[in-house]
């Protein structure tokens, strides 16, 4: 690794605004191809079932998550499904080729079997309506959300993996790796200048929360290093400081932070990071 560790300069970044812009959970163009269930579609839906790459995950696809991966394709977001990169109990990251090239494609599970923690932290966001108990909303809204959190974190000066399109419940990104090998978590390295890495991460959490937003499960375990540069990822469950557990997910970030950075030698506590975010963030009234 390096020492420079990559802190975007905010002169280059464009800060968010004041605004909480709605998210739409309603049906899209991919639910209407599933219904639809057009030549073209078929012999798509097919082609990914008979996979030996998507085996597995395609049991578990419903048609308009099919219909989202075909869209993607006939909007011009993909040109060629790869195989999967990482797998979860919410979601299955896989690698595609784009048209600038290597992309990732995170896709959740509509029968995901923790919805209902979803749900937890979708209530009280400004930008989603009540859900009830209808999980396909809930998993819609949650993608829409992440995609959502990472424009504004981007624009905060945080880096993050570039949000290229989501369609329902699959989200196009950034792929942070090369050869279709991901980017190790900062859990797997070794941590040549802990110092700076620690302060490079310490102002994200700052901008974070600056931008109105509160990671939720920061940790080593959901930061990469890739290329040299620290990347905040799996920022689906951010909550706005509006929240009402805002507060308690911001104090765990920074115990979970300090509490590694500490393993690593520098002298920090979760008590730290967390005033030196409140002493110098301007959160706006949003």
């Amino acid at each position: 690794m390096t020492d420079e560790y990559g802190l975007v300069d905010r002169e280059n970044a464009d800060a968010p605004g004041d605004e909480w812009e709605e998210l739409d959970v309603s049906d899209t163009e991919a639910d209407r191809i599933a219904r639809r269930r057009d030549r073209e579609f078929d012999e798509f839906r097919k082609k990914i079932k008979n996979s030996e790459r998507f085996k597995v995950e395609a049991s578990v696809f419903d048609d308009a998550t099919f219909a989202a991966l075909y869209k993607l394709v006939q909007d011009g977001y993909v040109d060629a499904l790869g195989g999967p990169v990482s797998t979860g109990k919410e979601a299955n990251v896989y690698a595609a080729l784009g048209s600038g090239g290597e992309v990732a494609i995170k896709v959740y599970r509509i029968n995901a079997s923790d919805f209902r923690d979803m749900r937890d932290y979708l209530t009280g966001d400004p930008r989603i309506e009540e859900l009830g108990g209808d999980k396909k909303r809930v998993v819609l809204a949650w993608t829409k959300k992440e995609y959502a959190n990472l424009k504004r974190a981007q624009a905060a000066g945080v880096r993050v993996p570039d949000p290229i399109a989501v369609e329902r419940n699959a989200l196009v990104m950034e792929f942070l790796g090369h050869d279709g090998e991901r980017a190790k978590r900062l859990a797997e390295v070794h941590v040549e200048n802990p110092e700076t890495a620690y302060e490079v991460l310490r102002e994200y959490v700052r901008r974070l929360y600056d931008a109105g937003l509160v990671h939720g499960d920061l940790s080593e375990y959901n930061v990469v290093v890739y290329d040299g540069h620290l990347v905040v990822i799996d920022v689906g469950q951010a909550v706005t400081i509006h929240h009402p557990n805002a507060e308690e997910f911001l104090e765990r970030d920074c115990e979970n932070v300090a509490a590694f950075f500490a393993r690593q030698g520098v002298d920090v506590t979760g008590d730290d990071l967390l005033a030196y975010v409140r002493e110098h963030a301007d959160p706006r009234e949003n």
